[in-house]
């Protein structure tokens, strides 16, 4: 068992699946249970008493690992998803890499999908290294993440203030990202760190799942990004999701009060991998 690490797990209603997972997880687990009414929470507790289950009084979605890590005793801290697990050793060589490199606030890992281990796209692009290996640092950098593949250092996640809980769920890593690389903290893709993923087929709504994955990408850029990428992150939206427009304004008051661009560097950088030369 790592004693170095902790892994959090955030989950709504997901009971069967935390069966199958939780049994694989190699260091201590804390389960946020985001106001589950399928008994999860009890089942959980009596199934894996060494598990600790954390009921939140309302659905907070992916901010529910804030908690998480709050609660944590260790300096490092897994993601995983309740339909997902890091493999076998990976979780202790990732917190040697990070007591090796202190201004290493987060690595993700290779991510394998399914029983037959195919490579999640993501992985694939990281592997390529768009934006090369920053002197002394353990592997490429990245400037973006799937939220079940990444281990933090926990003071570099509390200090940026984790999830923003008004994004709710889907592309709420890029804020996140954005914000530790702009407090100094190196992002890295280390494949030799593996996580299983085992999705269920895609059975949500999916028009609600592109409205707020349109939601957030213009307010993350109204929060971080220059003018112009707002105007085109806004010509985008006009295009895929009107509804979105509408979200968005309702949270444009708020989003213009904590606008923080990115630092110049940042910022080339990800005009870099958005829209190359």
């Amino acid at each position: 068992m790592n004693d170095r690490v902790t892994v959090v797990v955030a989950t709504r209603n997901r009971r069967d699946r935390l069966f199958e997972t939780l049994p694989e997880h190699r260091a201590p687990v804390i389960l946020v249970d985001n106001a589950s009414t399928d008994g999860g929470p009890d089942a959980i507790s009596s199934a894996f008493p060494a598990v600790e289950v954390v009921r939140l009084g309302e659905n907070r979605g992916a901010a529910a690992r804030n908690e998480g890590v709050r609660r944590a005793g260790t300096p490092y801290v897994a993601f995983a998803d309740d339909d997902s697990y890091w493999t076998d050793g990976s979780l202790a060589r990732a917190a040697a890499l990070l007591d090796a490199h202190p201004r290493l606030g987060l690595l993700t890992a290779r991510v394998l999908i399914g029983p037959g281990g195919r490579p999640d796209p993501v992985s694939t692009a990281q592997a390529a290294a768009p934006l090369g290996t920053a002197p002394g640092a353990p592997g490429p950098t990245v400037l973006g993440f799937l939220s079940c593949a990444v281990v933090v250092r926990r003071e570099a996640f509390l200090r940026v203030g984790g999830f923003e809980p008004r994004l709710f769920v889907y592309g709420e890593e890029e804020l996140l990202a954005m914000d530790l690389a702009a407090d100094g903290w190196w992002l890295c893709y280390e494949p030799s760190l593996v996580v299983r993923h085992f999705p269920l087929p895609e059975g949500r709504d999916r028009s609600a799942r592109r409205r707020i994955e349109a939601r957030n990408r213009l307010l993350t850029a109204l929060l971080r990004r220059p003018p112009a990428v707002v105007a085109r992150t806004l010509a985008a939206t006009y295009r895929e999701s009107l509804p979105s427009l509408w979200d968005v304004a309702r949270g444009l008051p708020w989003a213009l009060r904590h606008r923080r661009p990115l630092p110049p560097d940042i910022e080339a950088a990800y005009a870099g991998v958005t829209h190359p030369s």
